[in-house]
């Protein structure tokens, strides 16, 4: 392919820079003057919708008054009291009267009916029946079971309709209002319908809708009241087309998109407070958008204009700004024969060819001259921290390797030293330990500034960077430090999901001690054994003799008391509390010194009466002070006793007066939001935010009330939900592992078969039904 010239390229770019905005407003334009037709069409639609609704509520509310002024009547209150007999002929027709008041002009009925069912008669405009002869009583008498006393339903015409016109039928339903009676009473024994034909409702709107608009009224079930197509009155939201379900008519009023036949429509809705009613209009998008296309006429002959005049500016221009590199390269080819000018070939070829050689073999020798000194710089990084480089040669090596300058601004220096704790309930493996500590490296170069780092290696498996700070003030370098230390565990547990641990050694001020400090981290980090995982160990802190008493406070011992406490489990806290004692009173120190930790156990005991709201009445402590208490106990064992009655048994009968009324509940609350939520991804840290308790705390009560953990409780119903529906459905194997938050279907094949000793496969055609 032949190159194209930079006076070509030149061109080019003006034509599209000037043509690109122009079109790019002019296509905005349009759709906002498009929009806001679109905003004009549904405003206009809206008032309709509000006009309409004011004229049928109008009618309603007469119907509604109309029949609740019959129903209150004395001549009402006396016929449903008789039964149906010739002797209360005239009771009757003056209920008929009554009737035929109620249906006046103004309130547009067809027909009144009054249903005594525990009197067995019912009257209407044809006359008196007795109900249990009537053709349709049955039907009648289902909707004495409407839950509410006063109800608006769409009903067949056909069970109301006068015998001597039962020929006649106009209109194949009729809108009825109906209400329980007797009005008063408990007991509802009869309802009384006000019947106004459905096909009425077009007289009272009184509108005729446009050729692309569909006018609908639905109930509060999406069954239609009116229709602009009276075939479809009675049927339902999704026949139409428009509406696939009622959820999108959820709110007061609003617009939304549809579609039908691939036809695009704009729909306009409003709820009526009366009854529920919804008010819907239906307009064709594209024919309302008939009137931009004008807009859109005008939009382009001004777009081509504007473009046409831009075009010829950039040509008149491009070839100015030309001309300097044209006879440039017609300089360049006479010397070089066997290269086109310029404008036949890409200008800048040929200072490109010769340039090109030059920088690649310059950019070569670069790389690997650094590569050289990467390697170099971490086998002497390597060997500073082994203790390997001789004192004469320190001062030369940092310099080398950029280092000195740096290293020798520092007041303070310090080594950090991290591992990953365990690669076991993760999905890695030790064949990732390397390159899970090349992630960290690289995390670490991120999160600490260059200027106050060493570039960072690893040693085996322990990850090594040397930190050093300007700052004069030690403890300020100490507390750096530890936040940094702390980004960077939490930075490796959002990214890798790995919990590690980190030693710091303490602050030293040469270069030279980096071995000591190198081997004062690795020791720190072998305090893991103790404290568990996912800790940040400084070494002053065990470093024995320098910054600690000679006793190690029983941290973890006393966080198991405290649980056990809390979580009312008696045998279990007494034991801890003799372990916590034995592990203080094991050091031969001096009777102060023993009083400093029995007494941080007080502190942290009130610490959790004071979180739990138990005041220190409830321990019935008579005035005194527990501390003063504690503090005239001379020996080991007395102190245990007093702790045991004094502290614990106290509060261990308070937490389990509470766990009693609150675990049950707690525990309901937790497997009602497993059995609702099982397919998203629950835990029980979401479950606790929800109920506002500690995860810790949460997941201890669930345990104890239902003998599983939360996340072995969570499995089973995963596990019975994916069993019923490979038995009930064609749900496909990747779709219930998605379903139930399996990271692929693999894991779910494996969780099943580790359960059921088989594949959800064979388990499908075990016990699958039949097609």
């Amino acid at each position: 392919m032949r190159p194209i010239s930079f006076f070509t390229k030149m061109i080019v770019f003006g034509c599209i820079l000037c043509t690109l905005p122009v079109l790019f407003l002019g296509f905005i334009s349009y759709q906002q003057s498009a929009k806001e037709f679109q905003k004009q069409v549904n405003r206009s639609q809206a008032q309709l919708l509000g006009q309409m609704n004011s004229k049928v509520e109008e009618t309603l509310l007469t119907i509604n008054h109309a029949l609740n002024q019959l129903i209150n009547s004395n001549t009402m209150a006396k016929a449903l009291n008789e039964p149906y007999a010739p002797d209360h002929f005239e009771m009757y027709n003056s209920l008929r009267k009554e009737i035929s008041s109620t249906q006046s002009f103004y309130t547009k009925l067809d027909d009144v009916v009054i249903v005594n069912f525990q009197k067995n008669w019912m009257i209407k405009n044809s006359g008196y029946y007795r109900f249990d002869e009537y053709l349709h009583h049955a039907q009648i008498y289902g909707e004495r079971l409407m839950p509410r006393e006063t109800t608006w339903m769409l009903n067949p015409t056909v069970w109301f309709y006068s015998e001597e016109k039962a020929n006649a039928i106009s209109c194949p339903y009729t809108i009825s209002l109906i209400k329980k009676l007797p009005v008063k009473a408990l007991e509802k024994d009869g309802l009384a319908y006000a019947n106004l034909s459905a096909c009425g409702i077009a007289d009272i709107l009184h509108y005729t809708p446009q050729p692309s608009e569909t006018v609908m009224i639905l109930d509060e079930r999406g069954q239609l009241q009116y229709h602009s197509n009276p075939a479809l009155i009675g049927h339902y939201a999704a026949d139409t087309g428009f509406l696939p379900d009622m959820s999108v008519l959820s709110h007061a009023s609003g617009q939304f998109e549809t579609s039908r036949n691939g036809e695009r429509y704009t729909a306009t809705y409003l709820k009526s407070d009366f009854n529920g009613w919804i008010y819907v209009s239906v307009i064709s998008l594209d024919r309302l958008l008939m009137d931009t296309k004008k807009i859109a006429n005008y939009t382009i002959l001004v777009c081509v204009l504007i473009i046409l005049a831009f075009v010829g500016v950039t040509l008149i221009g491009s070839r100015r700004m030309y001309s300097p590199i044209g006879r440039l390269m017609n300089q360049l080819a006479e010397r070089l024969p066997g290269k086109e000018n310029g404008r036949k070939a890409n200008e800048f070829e040929i200072i490109g060819d010769r340039m090109q050689a030059l920088y690649q073999s310059n950019s070569a020798l670069e790389h690997e001259v650094q590569h050289h000194l990467q390697q170099a710089r971490t086998f002497f990084l390597l060997r500073l921290y082994q203790g390997s480089v001789r004192r004469s040669d320190l001062t030369e090596k940092l310099e080398l390797f950029g280092l000195g300058e740096k290293a020798g601004s520092w007041t303070y220096m310090a080594v950090l030293t991290l591992q990953i704790d365990s690669l076991e309930k993760t999905h890695y493996g030790k064949e990732d330990s390397d390159l899970l500590l090349f992630a960290i490296n690289n995390m670490i170069e991120e999160l600490i500034p260059p200027e106050t780092r060493f570039p960072p290696i690893f040693i085996e498996q322990t990850q090594v960077t040397l930190i050093g700070t300007a700052e004069p003030d030690k403890e300020a370098f100490a507390d750096y430090l530890y936040r940094t230390t702390e980004s960077i565990q939490q930075k490796v547990r959002e990214v890798l999901k790995l919990g590690i641990s980190i030693g710091l050694s303490l602050p030293f001020e040469e270069v030279r001690a980096a071995s000591i400090a190198y081997r004062e981290g690795h020791e720190a980090l072998k305090q893991r054994i103790q404290l568990g995982s996912s800790v940040i160990i400084q070494y002053a802190d065990v470093n024995s003799g320098r910054h600690r008493l000679a006793i190690d406070y029983p941290s973890g011992l006393e966080s198991e008391l405290v649980d056990a406490i809390t979580l009312a489990e008696e045998e279990p806290a007494l034991v801890l509390l003799s372990r916590f004692m034995q592990a203080v009173f094991r050091h031969e120190l001096t009777l102060q010194e023993y009083q400093v930790s029995v007494n941080r156990l007080l502190n942290k005991l009130l610490g959790v009466m004071q979180e739990s709201g138990i005041s220190l009445h409830q321990l019935d402590t008579g005035g005194s002070s527990l501390y003063e208490e504690l503090n005239r106990i001379q020996l080991a064992d007395e102190m245990e006793a007093w702790f045991r009655k004094r502290l614990l048994l106290p509060l261990i009968a308070i937490f389990r007066e509470r766990r009693n009324s609150q675990y049950r509940n707690i525990s309901e609350q937790v497997i009602d939001r497993i059995v609702n939520h099982y397919d998203t991804n629950l835990t029980i840290e979401s479950c606790a935010a929800e109920l506002h308790y500690n995860a810790n705390y949460l997941s201890g009560v669930f345990r104890k009330e239902t003998n599983q953990t939360f996340s072995e409780y969570l499995l089973s119903y995963r596990l019975h939900m994916a069993k019923k529906w490979l038995k009930e459905t064609d749900m496909t194997i990747k779709e219930i592992a998605e379903r139930l938050q399996y990271l692929n279907s693999q894991n779910f094949i494996r969780s099943f078969r580790k359960q059921e000793d088989m594949t959800p496969g064979q388990y499908r055609e075990k016990y699958g039904r039949a097609d």
